[in-house]
C-alpha cells in the first residue's frame, strides 16, 4: 500500500497549503539520495512477492458469503509475532486499505539460487496456514482478487450501513467500516483524494449484456440516498462505482526486485514494461464488480479510477485556472516514459512534467531522462499528511519523496534505497491479479522472476513504443483477453534497432522492410509459446537459459510444473480465473441471464473457490493436473533456430 508514517493526520485544507513544501522536500531529500547511493555496486539479486487477501465469512445455514471485517484483530496478533521474533519468522503482514483484508510477504527476500524457487509456493502455503489459525468458525482467507459483491446490501460481516451525506468516502454503496481502522492513512487518503478532485469519484465499467439484461442499463440511485451527483456521473450501461473502496480493495500480486546497480535496476524497470499488460491478460481474475457481471476481467480501470484525484481543471473538463496541468491519467495507471537509454527512444507520448523541479534535477547532475521521471511524478500533490512529519531533515530522511513517490500507483516502480539501509536500488512489478491458489501464485512469480534473469543474461529488448504499452493495457482488460485480443510486442528481441520514424510507417505492399516497425500484433499464446520461424515464446527462452543451468531434480520438476500451467494457460487450454468465475457465474441454476450476481451465487461461487484453493475440490479446467510435459526437452534447441546467438 506503500509508505505507513505514524502521526496524526492532517485536514485536506492544510494538507493542501503544505503541497508545496512537501514537493520542495521531497525532491531535496532525492537529490541527496540521489548522490549518496548512485554509486552504489555489487548488490546480489533478492527478490520477493506480496500476496494480498480476502477474509470472507460463510454462514452456510443462510448460503451467505460476507466481508469480514476482522483485519485489525488478525494483523495485531501476526504483528505480535513478528515483533517477537523479527529475526526468525516466516512471513511478514502489513495492513491493507479494506477492513477484510491482510498481505503477506516472505519473512526474508529469496535471493540467487534456482533452488529458491522451490520454496516459494511452500511459503505461500505457510502464509495463508497461519492466518487459518487465527480465524473463527466460518471465516477462510482467500486469495481473491475482488470480492463480487463488494458494494451490495449487506456484504459486510458484522453488517455495516453506507452514510452518503458524511463520513470519509460518502459513498453510496460502502460503509466507512470497511475501511481499515488500524492505521489512519487510509481515511486520510479517502477523504482527501475525494476533497480533491472535489467531487466523488467515479468509477464505470461497462455491464456484461446478456439475455434478460435491462438495455439501456440504468440504476435508480436516488433511492440509495443520492442528490443528483452519483446520478449525473454514472453512464448508461455501465456499473457504476462511486469509492476508493472499489479499486483498493481489490486484491494483487506484486514482485519486487533487487538491482546490483541502479543502471540494472533502470534497465529492468524498461524491460518488464512491455510485460505489464501480457501478465496482467494472464492473470485476469475480476469479471465481477458490485454483484454485477461486467464485460472486463481484471481490476485495472477500477482501481486507476478509484483514487482519481484530478480536478475538472486536471482532467480537460474545464480551462486551467486553479491548477497548473491537464494530467492524461490517474495517479493508478501505466507508466508513461522509460529510464534506460535503451528506451529513450520509445518515450512517443509527451510527458507532463513539472519543468521547474525538472530543471532543478538536472541542475543537481541528474540525467535527463530520470529528471523527467522525478518531475513527472511531482506533478501529483501529497494527498495524505501527518503533523509529526511535516518538518525533516533532507539530508537523512525521505519521507516526503516516498510521500509522492508511493501514491504514484504504476505498472512498474522504480525505487531507490532507503536511507540507512542494506537494501539497494530496486524495481516492483504491479500489473498481476491474485490467483486463487498458492500453486498458481507462486508459478506467476517464478515465471516472471526468471524473466527476469533471461532478459540481463541474454541482454534482450523486449521495448516497444509506450504509445503501444497504453494499448495493450487497454486490451487487455477486456472480457476474455487472454484468446480473442492480439498485442503489440517486439519482432526481434536482440536488436537494438531504432523504431521508425512516423513518416516512415509505410503500409504499402511494396515497401521495403526497411520502414517495417520492431513490433508486430501477436497473441498472448505466440508471445508466450511462441510463433515458429518469427518469435522464439517467453517459455522456450526461458527454457533455453535453465538448459545451461545447473538445477537439481527437485526444483526442476518444480519449475516445470509451473511453466507448464503458464504455458497451457497462455494457449487457452486452461481459463483464467476470470473466465472460470464468468463461466460458473452464468451457469448457475439461480442466475437468470440478466447479468446479477445474487447472493445465492456468490455463496457458491465463494465456497467453490475455497475448495479449490484447499485443494478439497479439483478444477482441472482452471489447473490443469500439474503434469510436467515431456516436449520441454525440445525447446531449447527451438529457441537456437530463431536466435542462434543464444
Amino acid at each position: 500500500m506503500g509508505l505507513l508514517s505514524e502521526g496524526s493526520p492532517l485536514s485536506w485544507e492544510k494538507t493542501k497549503e503544505l503541497a508545496e513544501h512537501v514537493r520542495k522536500h521531497g525532491i531535496t531529500q532525492f537529490i541527496n539520495l540521489y548522490h549518496r547511493l548512485k554509486d552504489r555496486q555489487g548488490d546480489i539479486l533478492k527478490w520477493g512477492d506480496e500476496v494480498e487477501y480476502i477474509i470472507v465469512k460463510f454462514d452456510h445455514d443462510k448460503r451467505t458469503a460476507r466481508a469480514s471485517l476482522r483485519a485489525k484483530d488478525i494483523l495485531n496478533t501476526l504483528n505480535e509475532r513478528e515483533a517477537a521474533n523479527p529475526d526468525t519468522v516466516k512471513a511478514l503482514w502489513r495492513p491493507e486499505y479494506g477492513s477484510y483484508m491482510v498481505e503477506g510477504t516472505p519473512g526474508k527476500p529469496y535471493g540467487g539460487l534456482i533452488s529458491h524457487f522451490n520454496i516459494v509456493e511452500a511459503n505461500m502455503k505457510f502464509r495463508r496456514e497461519e492466518v487459518e489459525q487465527l480465524l473463527e468458525p466460518g471465516e477462510t482467507i482467500m486469495s481473491l482478487t475482488s470480492f463480487p459483491r463488494l458494494g451490495c446490501k449487506d456484504f459486510t460481516f458484522p453488517l455495516s450501513t453506507p452514510d452518503p451525506q458524511s463520513g470519509a468516502s460518502r459513498s453510496l454503496f460502502i460503509p466507512d467500516e470497511v475501511i481499515y481502522t488500524g492505521h489512519p492513512r487510509f481515511r486520510t487518503l479517502t477523504r482527501n483524494i475525494r476533497c480533491r478532485r472535489g467531487e466523488k469519484v467515479a468509477i464505470n465499467l461497462p455491464v456484461f449484456k446478456d439475455k434478460n439484461t435491462p438495455s439501456p442499463y440504468i440504476e435508480d440511485l436516488k433511492a440509495l440516498g443520492d442528490r443528483g451527483e452519483s446520478q449525473s456521473a454514472a453512464l448508461p450501461d455501465h456499473v457504476y462505482m462511486d469509492a476508493m473502496a472499489f479499486g483498493m480493495g481489490c486484491c494483487c500480486l506484486q514482485l519486487t526486485f533487487q538491482a546490483c546497480n541502479i543502471k540494472e535496476a533502470r534497465i529492468l524497470y524498461d524491460q518488464l514494461t512491455p510485460l505489464c499488460p501480457i501478465l496482467l491478460a494472464l492473470t485476469a481474475a475480476s469479471p465481477v464488480h458490485r454483484g454485477m457481471l461486467t464485460n472486463v476481467d481484471c481490476r485495472w480501470a477500477v482501481i486507476s479510477g478509484s483514487v482519481d484525484c484530478r480536478t475538472r481543471e486536471e482532467r480537460g473538463l474545464e480551462p486551467l485556472k486553479h491548477n497548473k496541468f491537464v494530467i492524461p491519467k490517474s495517479r493508478y495507471d501505466s507508466i508513461d516514459s522509460y529510464l534506460s537509454e535503451q528506451g529513450e527512444k520509445y518515450n512517443d507520448v509527451p510527458l507532463i512534467y513539472d519543468p521547474a523541479i525538472y530543471q532543478q534535477l538536472r541542475d543537481a547532475d541528474i540525467d535527463h531522462l530520470l529528471a523527467q521521471h522525478v518531475a513527472h511524478l511531482f506533478i501529483r500533490d501529497t494527498v495524505s499528511l501527518f503533523s509529526e512529519k511535516v518538518n525533516q531533515n533532507d539530508d537523512v530522511d525521505t519521507d516526503h519523496f516516498e510521500n509522492i513517490q508511493s501514491t504514484n500507483w504504476q505498472t512498474m516502480r522504480f525505487k531507490p534505497p532507503p536511507p540507512n539501509s542494506t537494501i539497494g536500488w530496486r524495481v516492483e512489478f504491479r500489473p498481476c491479479e491474485v490467483q486463487l491458489t498458492d500453486f498458481e501464485n507462486a508459478a506467476i512469480v517464478c515465471f516472471v522472476v526468471l524473466l527476469t534473469r533471461v532478459i540481463l543474461s541474454y541482454q534482450l529488448n523486449f521495448i516497444i513504443p509506450i504509445s503501444k504499452v497504453d494499448e495493450n493495457m487497454s486490451r487487455a482488460q477486456k472480457n476474455n483477453a487472454l484468446n480473442e485480443e492480439v498485442f503489440h510486442f517486439r519482432k526481434d528481441i536482440t536488436t537494438q534497432e531504432t523504431p521508425p520514424q512516423p513518416k516512415a510507417q509505410c503500409q504499402s505492399a511494396k515497401c521495403g522492410s526497411n520502414c517495417a516497425p520492431v513490433y508486430t500484433a501477436m497473441s498472448i499464446d505466440q508471445i508466450v509459446n511462441g510463433k515458429k520461424g518469427e518469435f522464439p515464446g517467453l517459455i522456450p527462452l526461458i527454457e533455453s537459459y535453465l538448459s545451461g543451468m545447473d538445477v537439481d531434480a527437485d526444483t526442476h520438476c518444480t519449475i516445470q510444473q509451473y511453466l507448464k500451467l503458464i504455458q497451457r494457460r497462455a494457449s487457452g487450454e486452461l481459463l483464467t480465473t476470470a473466465a472460470w468465475i464468468r463461466n460458473f457465474v452464468t451457469t448457475h441454476p439461480d442466475y437468470k441471464q440478466d447479468s446479477v450476481v445474487s447472493e445465492s451465487i456468490n455463496y457458491d461461487l465463494l465456497r467453490k473457490a475455497a475448495d479449490i484453493q484447499s485443494g478439497k475440490t479439483p478444477c482441472p479446467e482452471l489447473l490443469g493436473h500439474s503434469v510436467v510435459s515431456k516436449t520441454q526437452e525440445s525447446i531449447p534447441s527451438a529457441v537456437e533456430k530463431i536466435y542462434p546467438c543464444l
